[in-house]
């Protein structure tokens, strides 16, 4: 379903004239649904779960000098629960430290992580200690591209009545509804609570079905499955 199909469910509800276009067009309420639409897509797709259609796989390679890597140019965000795992030792992850102060402390201290370490400064991932040349570093990340044109290609943002959320344009509905109820002072509770258990049920549906194996003992909500070598917090 293209933006302005989503646009022209939306309008009839808040009160407005549906249009025949609305990117092409310089209309006060037209610039203010873009703006709206634009706004709602990227809070569904970065502020609650990592979705599974946003993820993708970047691999860093070293070169036996560099500490930094480029992040990937459609980088938006690490998982919440990211880790990133070295060629060299596969069964452990690198420790990640957050803090810059802290990191800087090792720099000067010439401290070494057994397992080997990574945080984030400006836009690089940077690992200590040195990767071998050819050794890898991957991880997951979101992506920025949560629009597809009308010829497939990937995009940041809504630009044309055509572009395609590439998540649930239902969820993108409903919230679009109620923030311009919201935005114009109308009664828009209900309508949040709508949008409100659409996500939460979209979110549901992204991880996929629950599967019982006979004979396979079930894990606790949360647990993770221990590899050798891996020390789980």
């Amino acid at each position: 379903m293209s933006i302005l199909s989503v646009i022209k469910q939306v309008c009839p509800v808040i009160g407005l004239t549906v249009p025949d276009a609305v990117f092409s067009s310089t209309d006060r309420e037209h610039v203010e649904l873009q703006a709206l639409a634009n706004e709602m897509a990227q809070r569904i797709a970065f502020d609650g779960r990592d979705w599974t259609r946003l993820k993708v796989l970047a691999t860093l390679t070293g070169d036996g000098i560099a500490t930094g890597f480029n992040l990937p140019p459609d980088y938006k965000r690490m998982l919440k629960k990211a880790r990133i795992w070295p060629s060299a030792t596969p069964y452990s992850p690198l420790t990640h430290y957050p803090d810059s102060d802290t990191w800087l402390a090792m720099a000067v201290q010439n401290y070494q992580s057994l397992t080997g370490s990574w945080t984030m400064i400006g836009e690089q991932v940077h690992i200590k200690p040195v990767m071998p040349n050819l050794a890898t570093a991957s991880f997951f990340y979101i992506s920025d591209l949560i629009i597809k044109a009308e010829d497939g290609t990937p995009k940041a943002e809504f630009t044309a009545d055509d572009d395609v959320f590439r998540l649930d344009e239902r969820v993108l509905k409903l919230g679009m509804i109620w923030q311009w109820k919201a935005n114009k002072g109308q009664a828009y509770a209900e309508d949040m609570v709508t949008y409100e258990d659409a996500l939460a049920v979209a979110s549901g549906n992204d991880k996929g079905s629950n599967i019982l194996t006979v004979g396979t003992p079930r894990l606790p909500a949360g647990a993770e499955c221990a590899f050798p070598g891996v020390i789980t917090p």
